[in-house]
């Protein structure tokens, strides 16, 4: 893999984890569309997407670090302070993403080696790309209505099911973000609300993914490298994608995720009609 392919794989990563049109999904059909085939026969490719991943992980840690350090001092806080309102909501939104969090680690362990395959098949990641797009825009449709919850209204039996709709995203064309910003927008979070919940939510999944496959890169020492650079690339996207985002959730009230839509159905139209005559 040279320092091209690395600084395109970065940006293109870096970019697509929080924008909510599948990291993985791009990362199957980039390879196809540059003719880079070796490159997914590679064993070592599945880490390196990862160690792209982590990149994006420090970058969600580095943005709501405010966030988190809010939980852990929460959950430190004993006497007076742990009966304070802040205190209880802090620990009931750590918790929250704790419990979230569990289906994706549950299903992605049963599911990880049937699922392997299709970062293989771009046509399948064509497909589910579309799929994601009209998800998104019939979400956009269907939620029309606007929330004025907050993350801790959630209750534990909804932020499983949007844990298991996160789950999705082990197939390449389903992304993430998507998939949770979906479920927070359909038990009543605003678009900026939703969009918290879910960079909260990717940061511990992005995190274990990478303990699980991380040792595999350290076969391949010239790959290791190219991950280390990639990945710190793909962390700067990823801040100014995350920086981008909440801002833009922020000031769209209504039909936020319908640009986002549009574009997956017209590239994975447009790129499995283009697998078939090429």
């Amino acid at each position: 893999m040279h320092l091209g392919q690395t600084i395109i794989f970065a940006i293109v990563q870096g970019i697509t984890e929080l924008f909510p049109v599948s990291s993985v999904g791009h990362a199957v059909i980039l390879p196809f569309l540059l003719h880079w085939p070796d490159l997914q026969k590679n064993p070592a490719f599945l880490p390196f997407v990862v160690m792209l991943h982590v990149g994006t992980a420090v970058a969600l840690l580095i943005y709501f670090f405010s966030d988190w350090l809010t939980y852990l001092r929460a959950l430190m806080a004993t006497g007076a302070v742990a009966e304070q309102t802040k205190t209880k909501v802090a620990r009931k939104e750590f918790w929250l993403l704790v419990l979230g969090t569990v289906p994706a680690v549950l299903i992605g362990e049963f599911f990880n080696h049937p699922l392997a395959h299709l970062f293989a098949a771009p046509r399948a990641a064509m497909s589910f790309l579309i799929v994601n797009g009209v998800i998104l825009i019939a979400g956009d449709r269907l939620l029309r209505r606007r929330g004025n919850r907050a993350m801790a209204d959630l209750t534990n039996r909804q932020i499983i099911i949007i844990g298991v709709l996160e789950s999705f995203a082990l197939i390449p064309g389903f992304s993430r973000s998507a998939m949770t910003m979906i479920g927070g927008l359909l038990y009543g979070l605003e678009y900026e609300a939703a969009a918290r919940l879910s960079f909260l939510l990717a940061t511990p999944v992005i995190l274990g993914a990478a303990v699980k496959e991380l040792p595999k890169l350290a076969h391949s020492h010239g790959l290791l490298t190219q991950a280390l650079v990639g990945g710190t690339l793909a962390g700067i996207a990823a801040y100014l994608s995350t920086w981008f985002l909440m801002r833009y959730f922020k000031r769209h009230e209504i039909r936020a995720l319908r640009p986002f839509g549009i574009y997956c159905v017209a590239l994975g139209a447009a790129t499995l009609v283009y697998s078939f005559v090429a």
